[in-house]
């Protein structure tokens, strides 16, 4: 369910607004104050934030620098003011796109709906930007640093399995026993042979760090962390 945050004096309008998007699957919580609403977004997981500007207290122009200080949350400025000015200094501080009053209600679902799935696709990107490890099973392929790594399909089940115990440690038996393509009847010790063979491919591509590291009496244990 969506979460959003209504900073609204106006209290008719945020009950409209409440009630309508409360049918397309968001949950509201309003304030009518400015500080309310900063105190309740340290307190919530808000998904999205939906400012008026006429505020009592503080502008609404002066809230958005304060939400930046300690949130990256995307913000809908809601606003009968039509100055462009107004438009131009909320998105230079940190608005994502405002929308002068009056407006439909499915307007702005719409507009929740856009932002949130473009702001998804960027955090999604970025998180794939910062993985080291990238595996792709349809293609039966990892990638280290956004280059393909050249395995064995057995190099390829070992890895694979550290991937998904990453920061955790893997036995060799586990190693040994539930790779697809290592005969049952091989050694343990074949799998610090085929640890070594990946160590080597991941250090022709960064030759200063150590990936897979070994646990002790137990296994190996894959980090992401450089």
């Amino acid at each position: 369910m969506i979460k959003i945050l209504i900073i609204e004096d106006d209290s008719e309008l945020a009950l409209i607004l409440t009630n309508y998007l409360t049918k397309y699957d968001m949950e509201v919580i309003g304030a009518e104050d400015p500080y309310i609403g900063l105190s309740l977004l340290t307190q919530h997981d808000f998904d999205l934030i939906i400012l008026d500007l006429t505020l009592p207290g503080m502008d609404g122009l002066e809230v958005i620098p304060k939400i930046r200080e300690i949130s990256n949350i995307p913000i809908i400025i809601s606003s009968a003011r039509d100055d462009i000015t107004d438009k131009v200094i909320g998105m230079e501080r940190g608005a994502d796109d405002y929308m002068p009053k009056p407006y439909d209600p499915r307007e702005l679902v719409t507009r929740i709906k856009t932002i949130l799935r473009r702001t998804s696709n960027i955090e999604e990107r970025k998180s794939q930007r910062e993985e080291l490890f990238v595996a792709d099973a349809k293609a039966r392929e990892i990638r280290f640093k956004g280059k393909s790594l050249e395995l064995t399909a057995a190099e390829y089940d070992i890895l694979l399995m550290l991937l998904q115990h990453k920061n955790g440690s893997v036995s060799r038996e586990q190693l040994l026993y539930e790779s697809e393509h290592i005969d049952d009847d091989s050694s343990v010790k074949n799998i610090d042979v085929i640890i070594s063979r990946i160590r080597q491919k991941i250090a022709k591509i960064d030759p200063d760090n150590i990936y897979i590291k070994p646990i002790r009496g137990v296994g190996y244990l894959l980090t992401d962390r450089a």
